[in-house]
C-alpha cells in the first residue's frame, strides 16, 4: 500500500461521510478492478467487486497518476 496516495478531500471527506470505506478496501479494488476508464479532468475510475461490503460495487476515483485516490462510493447502476 506504500505507493499509494490519498487526497485531502478523500482523507477528510469521503472517509467521514462513509465509514464503511477504508484505504485498504479502495487499494484492493485499483488491484482487482473489474472495469476501468479514464473521466475527464484527467481522472481515473475503477469498479470492483467489494467482498468486505457484501458483494457489492465500489466505483474508486483517482488523479491520473492511478495511485492518489480521490473518492470511492457504492455504485448501484455500474453495468459491466
Amino acid at each position: 500500500m506504500d505507493k499509494y496516495k490519498f487526497t485531502h478531500y478523500f482523507e477528510n471527506e469521503v472517509l467521514r461521510k462513509r465509514p464503511y470505506l477504508t484505504k485498504e478496501i479502495c487499494v484492493k479494488i485499483i488491484k482487482n478492478y473489474i472495469k476501468s476508464e479514464k473521466q475527464e479532468n484527467n481522472r481515473f475510475r475503477f469498479w470492483g467487486k467489494c467482498n468486505d461490503l457484501e458483494g457489492k460495487i465500489l466505483r474508486v476515483v483517482t488523479l491520473g497518476d492511478k495511485t492518489t485516490i480521490h473518492n470511492a462510493f457504492l455504485d448501484r447502476r455500474f453495468k459491466p
